[in-house]
């Protein structure tokens, strides 16, 4: 067994520096050392070893040396690391969170097993195979061990219901469950409609192509097309969404490497928003696939990036799988805007790579976009109406927005990072979902109506105190964060009464970004860009 580890450490090893060219002497050597080294580790060191182990962190160590993106997954997390990828899994169908030690229910997924079988939001998942899962300090990757499976598999659960005396057995048959990388479509005015995309994945298309679909029968003449936060996805997936804005066989993106002779991704299909206004919204933490379609629409001037620089990624990784079922992501490509940005930023030093943005934050960039300065090598211009645009360290909005810390406390972040407000609102919901429901029987009646009032926060409080005895109350910073801390609770009863769509409808209405690129889109400043004039 050691021996064919060893073995594929070594067919590993002769991948990465041989390829597929022709092995010269030195690279034989290479290979000879490293199987050396393992040999001497087996013959002579003062302990077992775990030859896995050590072929596994040599392959880390070896791919730390290349890039910041090429990584190792192990056997172990390679599913998990493409669920969101492929946008489904194999489960049960429920979104859960544990709360005092029990397994709560806090929706079903429309259509999954556990909504057709009559689970309910609110049901306490109290055995799983016979097995008790309440009180024994669960964790959500106990929770995914027990509930994930084959598909057509089946698992029993014992489940204890609100006003129901007697516990309920169920035998759900797991199956296919999408995972959405669309959070929220919705109209943020009578003639804009909004969709936030998470990732991008197999299902990102489909899924955006009936968001739309659903705002234009709501009247949507401007879009919103939010991406902050979204730290990418697959290459195509970014091709295919940035072709639902580009007309004609526009060049979207290509990508060239050592081994890859240069390839060119273009428009070809008729897209659903090719008119019409586009706002693209990014942050700091916007990266690779968006930056490709923020890029593509910004080169082309299709429309106005609204936000924060991004995060700058500019590489390209092929999954490729290895023998014992783990995987590497390997750097096999550099990428490029239309224009020709490569908008990668250094990685020569690993660790001012990784404190990137927080030097960012420090030297003022969040606050001042006049503390963001590019050489002029960096300098391009767009397709058609010739506007400046920078490559090197992400892509740079066309209307900047300032980060807004005014209402953020030391006391409101405590809170948030605690969990509390998670917490509170799925208990809150849990007791009084049936009386919410009653008086407010759709979501827009509760977005309109439900009061944050003093007796609801201190309940709030009370709850707090009770779970920490030690929380001290902050009357200064309260009234300072206050009106954050209300909407993050209620949008947070109704993404447990309803789902995440609503949930931003509610907490938006602090989403500077957004509300900035509404302004724009309402006001002269959209037209001014000259974008309007623009055929595309």
């Amino acid at each position: 067994m050691k021996d064919m580890r060893i073995i594929t450490a070594l067919s590993f090893i002769s991948f990465i520096f041989i390829g597929f060219a022709q092995v010269d002497e030195d690279k034989i050597a290479t290979t000879q050392k490293f199987d050396e080294v393992l040999t001497y580790i087996n013959k002579l060191y003062v302990d077992d070893v775990n030859d896995e182990e050590l072929t596994d962190a040599a392959i880390v160590a070896l791919l730390e040396k290349l890039d910041p993106h090429s990584t190792f997954i192990s056997k172990e997390e390679v599913d998990e690391a493409n669920q969101r990828i492929n946008g489904n899994f194999v489960g049960i169908g429920i979104r859960f969170q544990i709360l005092k030690d029990t397994l709560h229910v806090v929706a079903t997924i429309p259509g999954g097993p556990s909504e057709k079988l009559g689970i309910l939001p609110g049901d306490k998942i109290v055995t799983i195979e016979d097995e008790n899962v309440a009180g024994i300090g669960l964790k959500n990757s106990m929770v995914r061990d027990r509930l994930l499976g084959d598909k057509g598999s089946k698992v029993k659960v014992i489940i204890k219901r609100k006003k129901v005396t007697e516990p309920i057995a169920f035998v759900i048959t797991r199956d296919i469950i999408p995972i959405n990388s669309v959070d929220a479509s919705y109209m943020v005015t009578p003639e804009t409609g909004y969709i936030k995309l998470n990732s991008f994945s197999r299902s990102s298309l489909e899924e955006v192509q009936t968001a739309i679909r659903k705002l234009k029968k709501s009247g949507m003449e401007n879009l919103i097309f939010d991406l902050q936060g979204n730290g990418g996805g697959l290459l195509y997936a970014a091709k295919f969404l940035a072709d639902e804005f580009l007309s004609d066989d526009k060049l979207i993106v290509y990508s060239e490497g050592r081994a890859q002779p240069r390839h060119d991704l273009k428009a070809g299909n008729h897209g659903s928003w090719e008119k019409g206004k586009l706002v693209i919204l990014t942050d700091e933490y916007s990266a690779s696939a968006s930056e490709i379609l923020s890029g593509a629409v910004q080169d082309w001037d299709r429309g106005l990036i609204v936000g924060r620089r991004t995060y700058g990624k500019g590489l390209v990784q092929r999954p490729i799988d290895l023998t014992d079922g783990s995987q590497i992501r390997l750097t096999i490509a550099r990428y490029y805007t239309p224009t020709g940005r490569w908008i990668q930023k250094p990685y020569d030093d690993a660790d001012e790579y990784d404190s990137d943005l927080t030097r960012r934050y420090e030297h003022g960039e969040f606050m001042h976009q006049d503390s963001i300065k590019f050489p002029d090598s960096l300098k391009y211009t767009t397709k058609l109406s010739k506007r400046t645009v920078y490559g090197g360290g992400g892509i740079m909005p066309d209307v900047f927005v300032p980060l807004d810390t005014n209402e953020i406390t030391d006391f409101y972040s405590d809170l948030i990072r605690s969990g509390y407000v998670n917490a509170f609102s799925l208990d809150y919901v849990d007791k009084n979902r049936e009386d919410i429901l009653a008086k407010y029987a759709e979501f827009p009646e509760f977005k309109e109506n439900f009061e944050m009032d003093k007796k609801f926060m201190d309940e709030f409080f009370e709850y707090v105190a009770n779970e920490n005895e030690d929380w001290e109350m902050n009357k200064e910073e309260y009234e300072e964060s206050k009106h954050l801390l209300q909407l993050r609770l209620k949008a947070k009863i109704a993404q447990d009464l309803w789902g995440y769509n609503e949930f931003f409808q509610i907490y938006n209405e602090t989403n500077e970004i957004l509300q900035k690129a509404i302004e724009v889109i309402e006001s002269e400043s959209y037209d001014q860009a000259g974008l309007s004039e623009i055929k595309n």
